[in-house]
């Protein structure tokens, strides 16, 4: 195993990400979707559910008081009072309907994939057996253990592990893409979900879940909010609202003796109308819809998370490791050049490099055909066009690949593949590979790159020459856009690592390249465990990808570990993320809806807490105008009476969670920069803007409200 630090990465562009951002809602309001939350936020009114919410559970006791005193004792100001205190209520709890709404929408998708299927079930199964006894029940009566046979055509019906067989799978129903994967047994490409499809071949499935608890289950559960538990950060926020309600409502009773002795006293309309004013209801009402719309724009990603604790772990993320292929790279090592040994035309190794290489099927076989067409004119050439030629196809014991071409006035073999297999072929052809071909090979090698050998043995009736006519450079190609990618990570804070089995000379190369922090080159299960537990021991949270069983014990650690739906079911159980989509570079867009999360979060509650300073200049001068004269210089926005400042303030308060629900669904905008940054724009845009917007919107309402009668 290797460590290194590779160089910093200069400053990039901003190229879009590779990948693409996915499907991102808007956010904005639905009026259908409005309707259609409503019921479900009246049904919220229940004290049982609000009693979740502090602090929106004091606005409905306090709604609750004053209708019994508008009951009581009727007036158009307390009416006024009385309905808006019940519209906060409401229209707090749409915010968290709409979010659940949309998860439910998705949810009903989901059920959509599940039907009464009937299973194969395989009676005393065991490997190798041609005729296994079969009997047919329903899907649901399958149990763990069990297993099954699926055939092209039939619906896989729970989920499980490929055990024998190979077949294409149709995921559409889960993934939202068309094209089929494959699935086959003794890999990490094993695992397959209740409700996709079969297109082809036979496979058996060991069912790995209990009826109930499938994958498909826990989507369902987990989208609609029925499982969703309260973050340790959403925690801490609510209690630290609450204390800012006690302290408001202590506050406010303390109002009342201070009122009594100056020949004010205060009706409990207006008591509790001052403490709705001035406790957090914003930030309040919006708070679990702001969670709930944080694990949406997950799902939107086809990503699944099984708690919102591992969505705000991937906003406090600090060091990111990533698999190289697949990941960085492209996964597949391209043919980048051709570099021929002295006394050979760059043209000649070109022709030789694409007419040894017609019989490689592997990527990079198929890259030498295509770099030799594009650089240098060669048409690609098939098998069928070549008369008199014998083809070698590429296989792993002889590591190279190659074709004979019987002319009748010479015989000319050319062989392409590994450095030792070529030259080794050269010499038992009586030739001599010259001094440079182990430069070359060495120089590649040095750069990161695999270097592939090209030789010729030319036989005519009286001689034969055997010779080495240069090398083809292979390299790891880098995903376009990762630099930025990784430039835009720094400037979060956060340090990236690159995972190769590759040894640390190429691993060194690609992560220079690439423009990664660091890299793990020769890396084994134990070796991500200990780097994971070394970053964990200085107070870093780790975020991992991984598909095999070999990943599993790193994803379990990891604070956040994201296992892809191709894996085995060994790395999804591990990890606290599913990716429907099994794109490991994915992982970065999560970085960024934690952290998306984690900004909403904290500039609502700086709006909040700016907005009820705001509102208590505003109301109490207002109140105690008349009584004190002294006070009237503070009420700097002129409000028109103690009844119509009352009244705006608490029309305000209630309008302004409608505003702001689109904004808490959608979410804060995102930039890559510094927590100082973010903060200093947290209090310049959402500080600044909680003080100058409820001066405004109570201004304006005070000027409607003082022509109603009752309120002037």
């Amino acid at each position: 195993m290797a460590v290194n630090r590779g160089k910093p990465a200069h400053r990039g562009g901003t190229d879009p990400a590779p990948g693409g951002t996915g499907r991102v809602s808007g956010g904005l309001l639905d009026p259908r979707q409005l309707l259609r939350s409503f019921p479900d936020a009246l049904r919220k009114l229940d004290p049982r559910v609000m009693a979740r919410n502090p602090v929106m559970f004091v606005v409905e006791v306090g709604a609750v008081l004053t209708t019994a005193f508008a009951i009581k004792t009727p007036s158009v100001f307390a009416w006024v009072i009385t309905v808006w205190l019940w519209l906060t209520v409401v229209f707090a709890n749409l915010a968290e309907a709409v979010a659940e709404g949309r998860g439910k929408a998705q949810a009903e998708t989901l059920r959509k994939t599940r039907t009464e299927t009937v299973a194969r079930r395989l009676a005393d199964w065991r490997r190798g057996d041609t005729a296994p006894r079969e009997e047919s029940v329903p899907a649901a009566g399958l149990k763990l253990g069990d297993h099954v046979v699926v055939e092209a055509g039939q619906v896989i019906p729970g989920d499980g592990d490929v055990v024998e067989g190979i077949a294409s799978v149709d995921e559409s129903a889960i993934t939202g893409e068309s094209a089929p994967v494959i699935r086959e047994s003794g890999g990490d490409r094993s695992a397959v979900t209740g409700g996709t499809k079969v297109l082809s071949d036979r496979i058996v499935v060991r069912i790995t879940s209990k009826p109930g608890e499938t994958f498909i289950d826990r989507m369902i559960a987990l989208v609609e909010g029925a499982s969703r538990q309260k973050t340790p950060n959403e925690i801490a926020l609510n209690i630290l609202l609450a204390s800012l309600t006690i302290v408001f409502l202590i506050a406010v009773v303390t109002l009342q003796p201070f009122a009594v002795f100056a020949g004010a006293p205060q009706s409990i309309v207006v008591l509790v109308a001052l403490v709705v004013a001035l406790i957090p209801t914003t930030i309040g009402a919006l708070l679990s819809a702001i969670g709930i719309a944080g694990m949406d724009r997950l799902v939107q990603r086809n990503v699944l998370a099984v708690s919102g604790r591992a969505v705000e772990a991937a906003g406090d993320v600090n060091t990111l490791l990533l698999d190289k292929t697949g990941t960085i790279t492209l996964g597949n090592r391209q043919a980048a050049e051709f570099l021929p040994v002295q006394g050979v035309d760059l043209e000649e190794l070109a022709d030789a490099a694409q007419l040894s290489s017609i019989a490689d099927e592997t990527p990079e076989g198929r890259s030498i055909v295509v770099l030799a067409k594009e650089r240098h004119a060669l048409r690609a050439r098939t098998e069928g066009e070549l008369a008199h030629a014998t083809f070698v196809p590429f296989t792993a014991e002889s590591r190279m690949s190659g074709v004979d071409l019987d002319d009748p006035q010479e015989q000319r073999a050319l062989r392409k593949g590994a450095a030792a297999s070529v030259m080794t072929w050269v010499r038992s052809a009586g030739g001599h590979p010259l001094a440079d071909v182990g430069g070359i090979v060495d120089g590649v090698s040095a750069s990161g790159g695999t270097p592939l050998v090209v030789g010729e043995v030319l036989r005519q009736q009286d001689s034969s020459t055997a010779r080495v006519l240069g090398v083809i450079h292979l390299k790891d190609v880098v995903k376009a856009g990762m630099r930025e990618r990784f430039d835009e990570l720094r400037r979060m804070g956060i340090r990236t690592v690159m995972i190769t089995g590759d040894n640390p000379l190429t691993a060194r190369a690609i992560a220079e390249e690439a423009g990664v922090d660091d890299f793990l080159a020769e890396a084994t299960p134990e070796d991500k465990m200990a780097l994971i537990k070394r970053e964990q021991a200085g107070g870093k949270l780790v975020a991992m990808t991984g598909d095999g069983t070999n990943d599993a014990p790193a994803l379990a650690q990891a604070d956040v570990g994201v296992a892809m739906n191709t894996g085995t079911s060994a790395a999804k159980e591990a990890g606290n993320m599913v990716d429907l989509d099994s794109n490991p570079t994915k992982l970065i867009e999560i970085v960024e809806i934690g952290k998306q999360l984690l900004i909403t979060r904290g500039a609502l509650t700086t709006f909040s807490i700016a907005n009820d300073v705001a509102k208590y200049f505003a109301i109490i001068p207002a109140m105690f105008a008349r009584v004190e004269p002294g006070l009237d210089k503070l009420n700097i926005m002129k409000l028109h009476s103690p009844t119509s400042a009352i009244a705006s303030a608490i029309i305000f308060n209630a309008l302004i969670i409608v505003v702001l629900i689109p904004l808490a669904l959608r979410g804060v905008r995102y930039r890559p920069s510094s927590a100082a940054a973010l903060l200093s724009r947290n209090i310049w845009i959402y500080g600044l803007g909680g003080l100058v917007v409820p001066f405004a919107g109570i201004k304006v309402i005070d000027l409607i409200v003082q022509f109603i009668p009752g309120l002037r």
